[in-house]
């Protein structure tokens, strides 16, 4: 697997390379630039499986880079600046990773690229990647009331449950409706960092979770806001995943 790493500053770029030899010792730097001119001659001339780019660079941003050349390889952002994420998505982004990140954040990104790649090997595309990226996480879901739809974003829901075999969605503003989706197929299609499954019948975001206590049996009871209807317990099985996930360790 070939890679280019974008990055101006010199121990940022030796600190990447050195994880992810140790993360992917099969991987191989193809080329390493340092400026928005740089990147742009390579990649005219060039093709990698991946690149990891710094946002700001010593001549300007790296979207710059996408004005003048079309890049169809999955791009991994690494910036020191949260404000960017957003169009950074736009693009064709496996992840987003906020300087200083470790090992198992650089990790958990790999991973990702590898099942995209793998499971859509040469059909990657600025169009399809979009479309690649949406069947992993959905941004809203379409509610029915009445003769009425409307739709509600996926960040606005404080978590999933189910009740005598039927699923509902419940948001901050404490509204709940019925979803024809099963918890299972909500589990493979919503963003891991913020959703997790914590329960048999429970999948809660990570902004809905006021207080975690310690249960019998080595178990974790969740309390949320918007509270939910039902008591959630962490099985003792699940309590070293729930904790990585609360540490942003996915």
């Amino acid at each position: 697997m070939k890679y280019l790493i974008v990055e101006d500053e010199r121990f940022a770029f030796e600190e990447l390379k050195r994880m992810i030899t140790k993360l992917r010792p099969n991987y191989l730097l193809e080329k390493h630039t340092k400026t928005v001119l740089d990147t742009i001659s390579y990649l005219k001339e060039s093709t990698v499986d991946l690149i990891l780019m710094d946002i700001r660079l010593a001549d300007g941003s790296c979207f710059e880079i996408f004005n003048h050349v079309e890049v169809t390889t999955p791009v991994i952002f690494t910036t020191a600046y949260d404000e960017h994420a957003i169009k950074a998505f736009k693009l064709n982004s496996i992840d987003y990773l906020l300087k200083p990140f470790d090992e198992n954040e650089l990790g958990v990104a790999l991973t990702k690229f590898e099942n995209i790649f793998h499971n859509h090997p040469n059909h990657i595309s600025p169009k399809n990647f979009e479309q690649i990226l949406s069947l992993k996480t959905k941004n809203r879901f379409l509610i029915s009331k009445g003769e009425n739809f409307h739709y509600i974003e996926t960040s606005d829901i404080a978590h999933f449950y189910s009740e005598d075999g039927v699923v509902f969605l419940h948001t901050f503003s404490d509204k709940r409706y019925i979803i024809n989706y099963t918890l299972d197929q909500l589990e493979q299609q919503l963003d891991i960092r913020l959703f997790f499954r914590l329960s048999r019948n429970c999948i809660g975001n990570l902004k809905a979770i006021e207080n975690v206590a310690k249960h019998f049996n080595s178990r974790l009871k969740l309390f949320f806001s918007p509270e939910c209807p039902h008591q959630v317990l962490v099985s003792r099985v699940r309590v070293p995943d729930f904790l990585k996930w609360m540490d942003g360790v996915v």
